[in-house]
C-alpha cells in the first residue's frame, strides 16, 4: 500500500500549480488577445493547445522519471544528448501530424486572412515553430533539473541515515565500554570495603543496586531527565564516601535542577571516576571538588582533584583514560556545537581540573 506523506502531497500540489500556471501564461493569455471583433478562434486551435500541453507533460515526466535516471545519471551523457535531440524531432513531428490531422493550417489562415486562398506550398510560420521548440527545451531543462535535485535529495537522505546509524552504533559501543568500566571500579571499592566494615559494605551494595537500576533502565535511552542524572551522581559520591578516610576533604556543590532538562545518561560519570581514582591517597591529605550548576538551559560542571600515583599493575592503571576518551567522543557526537570541554593540570596547586559546559536546549 502506497503511503502519501505531507511532503509528497505538497510535491504533487506544486506540480499541478506549475502546469496550471504554464497553461495560463503560455497557452491561454496570448491566444485570447488574438480575437478580432466578433470572430472567435476556431475550436481546432484549442484542440492543438490541449494536445501541446499533454505532449509537454509526457516529455517532462518521461525525461524526469526514465531518461535522466537510466541514461544521464548512469554517465551516458552523449546518449542522453542524442535522445534529447531525437525527442525534439519526434515532438516536432507529432505537432505537425496533429496539425495536418485537424486541418489546423487552413483554419488559422482563414482566421487571420479571411477571404484569401490558402497556399499549401507556403512554408510553416517560423516564429510559431521556434516558440514550440522553446517549450520543448524548457520542458527538458526543467525535468532534468527536477530529476537531478530529487537524486541529490535522495542521496543526501541516505547519507544522513547512514550517519545516524553510524552514530547510533558508535554511541552504543561507547556506552557498552563505559558501563563495565563503572561497575569494575565500583565493585573494586566494595571488595576493598568488605575487609574493613561489613555493614558499610552492605550499605554500599544497596546503593549500587539502586544505581544499577538506573543504568539498566536509563542508560538504554538516548536521553534522561537531568534530575535523575543528578541523583545518580549523588549516589555515586555517597558510595565513594564509604571507603574514604578523614584525610580526604570533599567539597560537593551540586545544584538541584529546576527545569525538566534532558541529558545523555551517565555522561558525567567518567569525570567523577577519575577524581576518586586519582585524587585519593591513604597517606596524604587530599581534596576533591565536584561542582554542578544550571543556568537557564546551560549546565556547568567542574571537578578538581590532586593526582596521586596508582599501582601500575592494577586494573585501574590498565583502564586509565578509557572513560575520559569515550566521554569526549560521546560529547562530540551528541553535542557537536553545544559543548565546551577543558581540562588540565594547575601547576600552582598541582591539581587536575575539568570544566564542562553543555547547552541542553
Amino acid at each position: 500500500m502506497i503511503t502519501i506523506t505531507p511532503k509528497k502531497r505538497l510535491s504533487v500540489l506544486v506540480h499541478i500549480l506549475g502546469w496550471f500556471m504554464l497553461c495560463i501564461v503560455l497557452l491561454l493569455l496570448s491566444p485570447l488577445s488574438w480575437r478580432m471583433g466578433e470572430t472567435e478562434l476556431p475550436v481546432q486551435f484549442w484542440w492543438k493547445q490541449v494536445f501541446l500541453v499533454f505532449l509537454l507533460i509526457t516529455v517532462f515526466y518521461t525525461n524526469a522519471s526514465i531518461v535522466v535516471p537510466r541514461i544521464l545519471l548512469k554517465g551516458k551523457n552523449y546518449l542522453y544528448l542524442l535522445l534529447a535531440i531525437l525527442g525534439g524531432v519526434f515532438t516536432y513531428g507529432m505537432i505537425i501530424y496533429f496539425e495536418q490531422f485537424i486541418h489546423y493550417p487552413e483554419l488559422m489562415h482563414e482566421f487571420f486572412n479571411p477571404g484569401k486562398p490558402f497556399d499549401h506550398n507556403k512554408g510553416r510560420w517560423l516564429p510559431g515553430d521556434i516558440f514550440q521548440l522553446m517549450l520543448y527545451l524548457t520542458s527538458i531543462g526543467l525535468s532534468t533539473s527536477l530529476a537531478l535535485v530529487e537524486k541529490w535529495q535522495k542521496d543526501e537522505s541516505i547519507r544522513r541515515e547512514m550517519d545516524r546509524q553510524r552514530i547510533d552504533t558508535e554511541l552504543s559501543y561507547l556506552k557498552a565500554q563505559i558501563n563495565p568500566h563503572f561497575f569494575f571500579n565500583t565493585l573494586n571499592n566494595i571488595y576493598a570495603l568488605t575487609n574493613l566494615d561489613v555493614k558499610k559494605a552492605q550499605e554500599a551494595l544497596l546503593k549500587l543496586s539502586r544505581m544499577m537500576r538506573y543504568v539498566l533502565y536509563e542508560n538504554q535511552k538516548n536521553e534522561t531527565i537531568l534530575s535523575k542524572e543528578v541523583k545518580f551522581i549523588k549516589d555515586y559520591i555517597e558510595l565513594m564516601k564509604l571507603r574514604m578516610t578523614e584525610k580526604v576533604k570533599l567539597r560537593i556543590e551540586i545544584e538541584e535542577p529546576k527545569e525538566d532538562l534532558v541529558i545523555a545518561p551517565m555522561l558525567l560519570l567518567p569525570f567523577l571516576e577519575n577524581c576518586f581514582k586519582h585524587g585519593v591517597s591513604a597517606q596524604t591529605e587530599s581534596e576533591i571538588l565536584v561542582k554542578l550548576e544550571v543556568m537557564g538551559e546551560t549546565l556547568f560542571f567542574e571537578t578538581r582533584n590532586y593526582i596521586f600515583p596508582i599501582n601500575q599493575d592494577s586494573p585501574e592503571a590498565l583502564e586509565n583514560g578509557i572513560g575520559l576518551v569515550n566521554t569526549q567522543r560521546r560529547l562530540s557526537l551528541l553535542y557537536p556545537d553545544k559543548h565546551r570541554l577543558k581540562f588540565g593540570k594547575d601547576e600552582s596547586t598541582q591539581q587536575y581540573w575539568v570544566n564542562l559546559t553543555i547547552n541542553l536546549s
